[in-house]
Parts: C-alpha cells; sequence; structure tokens
C-alpha cells in the first residue's frame, strides 16, 4: 500500500497534536453511519435474543433486553432441549435412532452454553463494542478506512450466510411435517401415530392429535428460529470482533512499516506501541470471553461429525435404513457443521498471519538509521511481538487451520475405528 509523504505528516501531526485540525476523508457522521452498517446485522440478530449488551445507562432497554433473553432461555429449554434429551433416553440403545436424536440434542446443549457465556460476559463485551465506535469515528485516512470497510463486509457476509443457514433448514424441518414427509427415522418408539414433529421430542402431552400437533409444531418452529438465531449470532459476534481488531492489526503493520516518514519519530512510535497494547488487551478480553466456548465447540464437532461420517458410510455401505431423502438430510448437516467449524479457525488464522505482519514489520525496519534512544525504543514493540496472539479453545490450543486440520484427521480415524468394531 503506497502513500506520499504529505499525507503521513498529516496523520502523524494529528496524532501528535491535538489542536491541529487535518482535512479528513470521511466526517465524524461518515463514521458513524460506517460503524452503524458494520455492526448492524450482527446486533439485529443478537437484540432479538436479548444478547446485545445494552447502555447500562437506559434502565428500559436494560429490562426488555432481560425479558428476550430469559424468554429465549425458558423457550429453548422446555420446548426443544428437555423434551428431546427425554426422547434421547427412550431411545437409547439404537445406534441410528440415537445419531437422529444427537444431531439436535447436541446442538441445543451447545445453544444453552452460547447464549449464558455471553450473557456472563455482557460487560466485558460491552467494553469492546465502544472501543470498535471509537475505532470507526475517530479521524483515519481514506485508506485505513478502506481496510476496516474490507474487513467488515466479510463480516457481514458471514452473517447474512448465517441467516440463510437458520431460515432454510428450520423451514424444511417444519414444511415437511405438514406434507406427511420426514428427513428423520421415524418409528413407533420416536413419533407416536402418523404425524412426526419437526425434531425428536417427547412431551408429557399427546401430540398426535389436533390441535395440540398443530400448536405443539408451532411453538417447535418459533423457538427453533430464534434458537437457530441465538446459535449463529454468538458466533458472527465472534468474528466481528476479530475481524474489526484484525483491521486495525493491518493498520498499525501500515503505520510501523513507514514511521521513518513522520515528522516526530519517537511521538509516532509511542501512539504505535499504545495502540499496540491497546488490541493486544482486546484479543485477551475476546479469547477470556470466548475459550471456554470454543473448547466445547471443538469437542461438539470431532463428536457429530464421527458420529455422522459413521452413519453415513455405514448406510451406503450395507444399505442400512435411511431413505435417500435422510441420507441426503444428514450429509448436509455434516457438510454445515465443517464449513462452520472452518469458519472458527479461519477467522483464528486471519488474527494471526496479520500479528505476524507486524512482527516482520517491526523486525525489518531499519533500525540502525535511527539514533541510538530511538532505536532502542523499538525494543518495546519487539519484545511483546516474539509472543504469538491468538484466540485459543479453553487456553489449550489455538484456533488456526492448522489445528482444524488435525482435527479433521482425528475425527476421520475414529470414524475408522467404530467401522472396524461394527464388523
Amino acid at each position: 500500500m503506497h502513500r506520499s509523504n504529505a499525507s503521513y505528516k498529516e496523520h502523524s501531526s494529528w496524532m501528535i497534536k491535538d489542536s491541529v485540525r487535518l482535512t479528513l476523508d470521511i466526517k465524524r457522521s461518515d463514521g458513524y453511519k460506517d460503524f452503524k452498517r458494520a455492526i448492524g446485522l450482527n446486533r439485529l440478530m443478537l437484540k432479538i435474543v436479548g444478547l446485545w449488551p445494552p447502555d447500562n445507562r437506559d434502565a428500559h432497554k436494560i429490562v426488555k433486553s432481560r425479558f428476550r433473553f430469559g424468554y429465549n432461555l425458558i423457550t429453548l429449554l422446555f420446548i426443544l432441549t428437555i423434551p428431546a434429551f427425554a426422547a434421547l433416553v427412550r431411545v437409547w440403545g439404537d445406534m441410528i435412532l440415537m445419531i437422529d436424536n444427537l444431531i439436535y440434542t447436541l446442538p441445543l446443549s451447545i445453544i444453552v452454553l452460547k447464549i449464558c457465556i455471553l450473557w456472563y460476559k455482557q460487560e466485558a463485551l460491552a467494553s469492546l463494542i465502544d472501543m470498535i465506535a471509537k475505532d470507526w469515528m475517530k479521524p483515519k485516512l481514506k485508506e485505513e478506512r478502506d481496510v476496516m470497510l474490507k474487513l467488515a463486509k466479510i463480516s457481514r457476509i458471514i452473517a447474512m450466510c448465517g441467516c440463510f443457514i437458520v431460515i432454510i433448514p428450520v423451514t424444511i424441518s417444519l414444511v415437511c411435517p405438514l406434507l406427511g414427509v420426514t428427513n428423520r427415522h421415524v418409528t413407533n418408539l420416536t413419533d407416536p401415530g402418523d404425524k412426526p414433529m419437526a425434531l425428536q421430542t417427547y412431551y408429557l402431552h399427546d401430540v398426535s392429535k389436533s390441535p395440540q400437533f398443530e400448536l405443539t409444531l408451532l411453538a417447535q418452529g418459533i423457538t427453533m428460529f430464534t434458537t437457530g438465531i441465538s446459535y449463529y449470532a454468538v458466533d458472527h459476534f465472534l468474528a466481528l470482533l476479530v475481524l474489526h481488531v484484525c483491521g486495525q492489526m493491518e493498520n498499525l503493520h501500515v503505520r510501523l512499516t513507514h514511521m521513518g516518514r513522520y515528522t516526530n519519530f519517537d511521538a509516532v512510535l509511542k501512539y504505535n506501541v499504545q495502540d499496540h497494547v491497546r488490541l493486544i488487551r482486546s484479543v485477551e478480553i475476546i479469547d477470556d470471553s470466548f475459550d471456554l466456548l470454543l473448547l466445547v465447540v471443538v469437542v461438539y464437532f470431532g463428536v457429530t461429525f464421527c458420529l455422522q461420517g459413521f452413519l453415513i458410510l455405514n448406510v451406503l455401505n450395507d444399505e442400512g435404513q435411511l431413505s435417500i431423502i435422510q441420507l441426503v438430510w444428514f450429509s448436509t448437516i455434516t457438510i454445515c457443521i465443517l464449513m462452520h467449524m472452518g469458519l472458527y479457525c479461519a477467522v483464528g488464522e486471519t488474527l494471526v498471519t496479520q500479528y505476524e505482519k507486524v512482527h516482520r514489520a517491526t523486525y525489518e525496519y531499519a533500525w540502525y538509521t535511527l539514533h541510538p534512544k530511538s532505536a532502542r525504543n523499538l525494543i518495546l514493540i519487539m519484545l511483546r511481538v516474539n509472543k504469538p496472539l491468538y484466540i485459543t479453545a479453553g487456553k489449550t490450543f489455538p484456533m488456526t487451520m492448522a489445528t482444524f486440520c488435525n482435527l479433521l484427521k482425528t475425527s476421520a480415524g475414529y470414524i475408522s475405528v467404530l467401522l472396524a468394531n461394527q464388523d
């Protein structure tokens, strides 16, 4: 990325002297619009389920947020999660019925954990949202804004894809029972009568009669939509936070690369060191907020991938009990889970890549052309960039594409073990 010396002198004078006003590429109001657009879809999805950190000064918003969160959690537990576990107990011992149940039961358990963790970490995450707002609304060069807009666009695309992933499967799951078609493995043990529910669940009331069936199916549908939003909104919020930090890392990398063009090297270096520390603390907050969740998601992915891979291969090899529609449905869910896990690792890999660029910019700087005291001050950044920066799963291993590949190999190995034991 090339910039003129004049642009960098203007940028440095803004960082050093608050009294100097620059002719900026964007106004503060434009920065606010960019901020609203960057977080708009993520905020909408989290507000629907009461997980967007509210303004602590507005008591009305706090009450509304708590009400939505309570409604979401109660319906998730009593309409889907508990009945699904009750059905799992009833079908225990039948491998196909158990896998059919676990496809829904495991994600429901993960969703309960997700929303509880995000609710508990709202105060810490609210500080990150404030940081994002300040980054968008503070004066910046056009090139810096372009970097932020590019990553914000990626975040919006991820969120939009998540909306489609929620709407399409839920719609199919609801329409199929109404048309008398099922994408599940149905027996008299799981679904009494000739009216299968959208999910394999067990209720105390008789759902085979009207209007209990229609009302229960409607309740399942509404809860499945809010549950799906909760599942993907939390993940997209994580992607939003990490990608924003990646954009700031890219801008820091460019400033470090061209520090020689600034008028006051020491003041500019001080600003970059402070910005570097700020970004490191932001990543630490993100990691502390999501590390337990990511560890559970990794375990969930491994278990689900093994079970569904075993089921699909078993059906293909032995011409099992599943129909073509059910087999396609299981395969589609497996691909979605695979892509979702890849998203976690891809976002983490992006953070590692951007931080490595900061590392290279610091060590490749022509320090020998500086005054000895100024060159010695570079050590402040050099010492910190030696330590890798990434989000982790349970503080155990980093979320990178290498981790994703290792997880795939391990899961595939367990599938072969399951098939061998069956034989």
